[in-house]
């Protein structure tokens, strides 16, 4: 492993671990956990789901529109890899969903419909809570490297710890509230999304690209932002500017 891979994977650890701040924005947290994870264990895309109080699964991020749409299935279709992971809070791999399309059948479709060929999920848990699972996927058959595997797991136990232990002296009913704010935040997050990308004639992607940006460059949390657009604040001129530009 290369001396960048290391410093970047160290840095990783210090982004995921650094959570205990003002204003600890769980949305923009796990994003950046799905491109990091895209970026050091050679998979395709990565997502995320988490439990909310009711413990039902729910997408808080995804790393591309395919990997979102594959994981929206999975929800609403109740059958695949990532749901037996959260399940059983073992993980689950697939080296090629083609051989194996009696496993998960409408899941298998979905996938190469979207381009992927194998996964692996590893569960998001601390002792017996499992809060989520933290999803790999691969556009080309073959098993992923038991390091990235690994690695990924730590990835995820990082940010379960993260999660479950923010303001380390709340009560366990505040880190629920916490997550329920997360799952309630991502629905304004996908409204606006899809309301900057019919006004300014860009892909999704790009309009959430673009919310995130100005939440970090006004020093905003990334929900807030969003309601700023679903609600056609004045206070969105600026990024509508920037969008334009």
């Amino acid at each position: 492993m290369s001396h960048v891979l290391d410093r970047r994977i160290t840095q990783t650890f210090v982004e995921l671990a650094d959570t205990l701040v003002l204003r600890f924005d769980a949305i923009d947290f796990l994003h950046t956990l799905t491109e990091r994870c895209v970026e050091l264990l050679e998979v395709d895309a990565v997502g995320i789901l988490l439990a909310d109080q009711r413990g039902a699964l729910n997408l808080v991020a995804a790393s591309t529109e395919q990997a979102r749409m594959l994981e929206l299935f999975q929800l609403q279709d109740e059958e695949g890899p990532c749901l037996d992971c959260f399940h059983t809070g073992q993980p689950v791999e697939c080296a090629d969903l083609d051989q194996e399309p009696q496993r998960w059948p409408r899941f298998s479709v979905a996938a190469r419909e979207q381009g992927f060929s194998a996964v692996h999920a590893v569960p998001m848990r601390l002792r017996e809570q499992i809060v989520g699972a933290l999803n790999l996927f691969r556009a080309s058959p073959g098993i992923i490297q038991e390091d990235a595997v690994e690695l990924a797991q730590s990835f995820a136990n990082v940010a379960t710890i993260s999660i479950l232990q923010v303001r380390a002296l709340r009560h366990s009913e505040m880190v629920t509230e916490q997550l329920q704010n997360a799952l309630n935040s991502r629905i304004v997050i996908e409204q606006a999304k899809g309301i900057l990308a019919e006004r300014l004639q860009i892909d999704v992607a790009d309009a959430f690209s673009l919310m995130r940006n100005h939440a970090r460059n006004s020093n905003q949390l990334l929900s807030d932002v969003a309601q700023q657009v679903v609600s056609r604040s004045p206070e969105i001129t600026e990024l509508m500017r920037a969008g334009k530009a």
